[in-house]
């Protein structure tokens, strides 16, 4: 467990940092250069992301059944990861619907994919990766909406190919999840029953 929440700390802590510490990120933005300071971002992200792939892995097996969730919540997950990864598609700077409707369609995405497995799941380790990045997506959309207001954000007109394309790119990625790379990369298969 301890590696599944060392990698949260250091994936969702850059993630948060806008949200937490706005001031002392421009600082380091205006010390660092935007392009390092991304890069910095990126790399403790990606370091973070594997160790919750590997703490996750671990902590999964013999983790402790919180509660047990119902048939349908599984269900209902692949529907809500639908949404998500439309979301998750939509986040390209390409105005679409999506994006015109809710402007920050990925962060949507990541708290419909922490609900959605949140509901299909019952164990600590779920409840421990799944509920922090559900909490960290929700703080980072409050914050996000909050800055949106204050800057006056004018979001462009949508346009359809954006749309349409977000929609079967996101649909595709569920596809080949649901049918094939979740029970490869995780070894749990969303269409298992029970």
């Amino acid at each position: 467990m301890l590696l599944l929440i060392l990698g949260l700390i250091l994936f969702l802590g850059p993630h948060l940092v806008r949200v937490v510490a706005e001031g002392w990120r421009t600082r380091m933005i205006s010390r660092l250069g935007a392009q390092r300071w991304k890069g910095v971002y990126s790399l403790v992200s990606i370091v973070g992301f594997a160790l919750i792939v590997w703490g996750f892995a671990q902590a999964r097996h013999g983790s402790p059944q919180l509660w047990t969730p119902p048939l349908w919540g599984k269900h209902l997950n692949l529907l809500i990861m639908l949404v998500s990864l439309i979301l998750f598609a939509a986040a390209n700077p390409k105005p679409s619907h999506y994006k015109y409707a809710l402007h920050h369609p990925m962060t949507w995405g990541v708290v419909l994919f922490a609900g959605g497995h949140l509901l299909a799941n019952g164990t600590q380790a779920d409840l421990v990766l799944f509920g922090s990045v559900l909490g960290a997506g929700v703080l980072v959309l409050v914050a996000a909406y909050g800055r949106d207001r204050r800057e006056r954000i004018v979001y462009a007109r949508p346009v359809w190919r954006s749309t349409i394309i977000a929609t079967v790119a996101g649909a595709v990625v569920w596809a080949v999840f649901v049918f094939w790379a979740h029970l490869w990369l995780f070894g749990v298969s969303p269409l298992a029953r029970g």
